[in-house]
Order: C-alpha cells, then structure tokens, then sequence
C-alpha cells in the first residue's frame, strides 16, 4: 500500500454533487482530488448510436446496478423492498441515466412539521438555495417556462421543451378539469449551449445522451473542475475512512484501478456517494472510536431511507401520439402537490406527463398487460397501440421512518470484498393512499384527453432512483448526521453533500436541490476557511 501525497480536500464520488462541489471550490486554489469507484463513459458507447438501445437499457445499461454488474457496480441486498435501487457508477453519476426532469423542491417542503405537523423541518429553507438553484440551472443549462404558478418567481435558461402531440392532449384534459399544469424544467438544451448540441429529439435519453444534450456533470461541471486542476481519479473504490487520535478524517483507504490498495491523506472530505453508498461507507468505516460507524453518534447514520414511490399511468388514444421520440418528460402538473385533508394522505405528489414508449417496450408492456396477444393478431394489436399511448408517472413525497435503513449485509461483498449494502424498506399507509389518490386522478386527465384504455401500475419496483435521507441534515446532534451547512457532527472536517442529508424527500426529483445543496455547502465551506473545523 501506498502513502500518496497529501491533499487539501478529497471528494468521494463524481456524480451530480460531487461534480458541482468540486467546481465550486476549485477557486480557492486547495488541492483537490476526487475519487470515482467508475470511469468515463464514451458517448459512443451509449445506446442510443445503436438499434439495440432498448435492449441493452435493460442489460449493460440498466438502471439497476443488480442488473448491469458493471465492474464499478457493487451488488445491493434488497430482497426487503418492494422499490429496487436504480443508480449509475461513473463519472457524472446518475445524471448519466436519469429523465433529465428537473424540478426545485417548494417553499413548503423546508416546513413539513410546521405545517402538517409530521417529519421534521430543515433548518435551511427555500430562500437560502434560491441562489444556488439559479446558478446550477445556469451551470446545468436547463429549459424552462417562466411563470409557473406552483413556485415563487424564477428565471428559464432556455426555452421548454415543446409540447408536442403529448403534451398538447394531456394538456386540453388538464385544462377540461381544471387542474395545474406548466411546461417542465428540464435539463435538455433547445438551444445550442455551452459548447453543448440542442436536443434532435433522439428519445434515447434515459441510456444516456449521444448527442450530448442532456446535463450530465461529466459534461457541464467536470470539464470546468479539472481546467481548473481539480484532479479526478477513476477506477476508485474507497471502502474506509481513516480517522486519527483527535477523531477527525485523515484520509480515506480506497482500490485503485488494479485492485492495490491506497491510502490518500486529506485535510477535509468529502461525500458525494448518494443515500445508499454514503450510509455503507460511513458505516464500513466503523472503529474503536466510532463503534457504531463513523459520524453515527445520533444513530441516524442508514436510517429514514426515502425513495419517492412511483405510479405509472398510461392511456392509449386513437390518433397517434408522439411515441418515443423526444424527451421523455416536457410538463408537469402540481395540482396535487400541497397537503389537503381532504384525501384521506398528508403531502402530496407532482405528475410527469410522460410521452410513449420505443417498440420493444411497447411490445413487452403490450404482452404482459394483454393489450397484445399471441397469434394472427399479433401485428395488428402491436400497430394499433404503439405511438398512440401516453400517460404519467406520479412521484409521491416519501416520508422519513427510522424503520427504512441501510445497513452492512453480514454475507454479501462487492467485487474488492467489502460489504454490500442492504436496503429494508416497507411502504407507509400514507404513501399507499397518495399513490391509490394519484391512479384515480391520472386516470381521470387520461379520460379527459381522449384516451379508449388506461393501465397503472403502483408502486414501480425499478424506481428506486432518489435516495435520500439516511445521513439528515439538523441543528441537534442527537437526532442527525450533519448540521446545516453539510458539516458531520461527530467528525468536524467530514463532509456530506449527497441526497443522504435530505430531511424530507418533497414531491419532486432531487437533482437540482442534490446540486443547490453541494454550492451551498462549497460557499459555506469557503466562507469560514478561516475556523473551518471550530
């Protein structure tokens, strides 16, 4: 093993927050190493340069690491959840294969307690990441529609993505019924940006972008990062940290692309490993000082995991639809978004109206829900549905429960031998009632643009995308990881800047607010360089 030279500050993970932390404090010209159990990824490599793009989205392209077994993925023990971890290991993280849908969190969801009296509030609210939700809209280059009722005022970067034939029908039913709806905020570029091509509407986004449209940080901020010498090192699997007499982080003991293993002596680190790899590696980091795992004085270190339950809503519709080409979202609706007693649930859920599927899927989805039969009318069924279905998915806030953990499975070990992740995980009454709230709603907008047929299916097993809440940011040590600015309570030069802090999950994809929160962190760390661990 090797003693390498030591660093300023040391970053674990390259994904969406770790990319953007890194930008971020590259100006104050530390030395900063970043370390990425993944690689790049070519864009030639992505499935969409090929025929096969759905098929390899279901193998070397899943979403689910169980699935890719990608030699940067590490196996994850969820036999005790009905929701199944999606991820991506490599440089740019889970942006590489995410929708590109890109919502902030409301106002309202900093003050859950507060208002309805259930969680906890976050002891920043949406008025400190205002700033920080512009400049990584700015950074990400995000398309956009002024104007949106559900949200204090905010500025678009570029134009929305357009409506297209989805959006236009589901959006006459919207209005039929007098519901919200608005052009999404999505990370597709409509226009020329930054060096980065406008969408050409493959609709292959969610194998990664080709044509190099959709922010991903391996496209937006790493490049920024590393011409600012921010050095990033792949193919590195860190599995501990090492803390000293004082109990502070001295570095972190990783496996470096050949499998040796290294020790990189840091000042201040940082994770960046989202709310399942974060959890695992504080826990594996355990010791004499931290029995427990290491900044897991409060306990709270793996516990209320939150994934955000997913309904799918589909309708099928007699004039064709847009199928599968473009993005995949470009509107939303939040009319359902804030907590009314009304429906039985408290919070609430945003839809994504969403456009079709591409003809493989089609043909799967068609068989399994009996929409397409075997035999002589095969083809005609296959012809009548595919592009003429579109629908929504309803991602639903997903309460914190200690009982939904990450813990260190006893048996099961990543290719290097260290523990793998286990997640358990049960879903609530609440959640059960606003996804049966969300069916009954998106079948009624369906209904009212026109569709003949609507299928659901509720909760999504392979929808595990946003982890959150497993290392939760709060004022008190005894009840969260880290205070409110991303600093650990236990260890004063420890860092966590992932979707672990998060202590409500919101009705909305995380990214944005993953990413406002690591510029957040980045500022607050500069501005006390000075008595940063007092």
């Amino acid at each position: 093993m090797a003693n390498l030279e030591p660093v300023d500050v040391l970053i674990v993970g390259a994904g969406a927050s770790g990319g953007a932390i890194a930008w971020s404090l590259a100006d104050t010209r530390m030395r900063i190493v970043c370390l990425e159990q993944g690689d790049w990824v070519k864009p030639t490599d992505f499935p969409s340069n090929g025929r096969d793009w759905e098929a390899r989205q279901f193998g070397d392209f899943s979403v689910s690491p169980n699935i890719r077994r990608n030699a940067a993925d590490y196996p994850i023990n969820e036999d005790d959840s009905p929701i199944k971890v999606a991820n991506f290991n490599g440089l740019g993280g889970g942006t590489v294969l995410y929708a590109g849908h890109f919502p902030r969190m409301h106002p309202s969801d900093f003050r859950v307690r507060t208002l309805d009296g259930v969680a906890d509030d976050w002891p920043i609210d949406y008025a400190t990441l205002a700033p920080y939700y512009a400049l990584n809209d700015r950074m990400m280059g995000i398309s956009g529609l002024a104007g949106d009722p559900a949200y204090p005022p905010k500025e678009a970067v570029m134009p929305p993505v357009p409506l297209g034939r989805t959006g236009t029908t589901l959006g006459r039913g919207l209005n039929s019924l007098g519901w919200h709806w608005w052009a999404a905020d999505t990370a597709m570029a409509t226009q020329d940006y930054e060096g980065r091509a406008r969408c050409i509407n493959l609709g292959h986004c969610m194998g990664g972008c080709a044509q190099g449209a959709k922010a991903s940080t391996d496209i937006t901020y790493w490049p920024q990062a590393i011409r600012a010498r921010v050095e990033l090192r792949t193919g590195c699997r860190v599995h501990r940290i090492v803390t000293n007499d004082e109990g502070m982080a001295s570095g972190v003991l990783y496996f470096d692309a050949q499998g040796v293993e290294q020790f990189q002596e840091a000042s201040v680190v940082i994770l960046a490993c989202n709310g399942v790899g974060t959890p695992r590696l504080l826990l594996n980091s355990a010791s004499a000082r931290f029995p427990d795992g290491l900044a897991n004085s409060s306990g709270m270190v793996g516990k209320n995991l939150m994934f955000h339950p997913y309904a799918s809503i589909y309708g099928y519709f007699d004039q064709e639809m847009d199928g599968y080409r473009g993005p995949p979202i470009g509107t939303w609706s939040q009319e359902f978004y804030e907590t009314d007693p009304a429906r039985g649930f408290v919070r609430g859920y945003t839809f994504q109206i969403n456009r079709g599927q591409g003809p493989v899927t089609t043909a799967y989805t068609g068989m399994r829900t009996g929409k397409i039969p075997w035999g002589a009318d095969h083809h005609r069924a296959f012809r009548k549905i595919f592009c003429h279905n579109a629908g929504m998915v309803a991602i639903c806030e997903d309460l914190p429960e200690a009982h939904n953990t990450v813990t260190l499975d006893p048996v099961l070990k990543d290719a290097d031998g260290i523990p793998a992740p286990k997640t358990t995980y049960t879903l609530s009454e609440n959640s059960r009632r606003m996804l049966a709230h969300a069916v009954a709603r998106g079948t009624d907008i369906l209904r009212a643009a026109g569709a003949w047929d609507v299928v659901s299916e509720s909760p999504l097993q392979l929808a595990g995308w946003h982890l959150m809440g497993t290392a939760r940011m709060g004022t008190d040590p005894a009840r969260s990881v880290v205070n409110e600015w991303g600093r650990c309570h236990d260890v004063k030069n420890l860092f966590i800047v992932d979707g672990s802090v998060f202590v409500t999950s919101a009705g909305v994809n995380p990214t944005a607010t993953i990413q406002a929160l690591a510029l957040y962190v980045a500022d607050s760390i500069k501005q006390r360089l000075a008595n940063l661990f007092d």
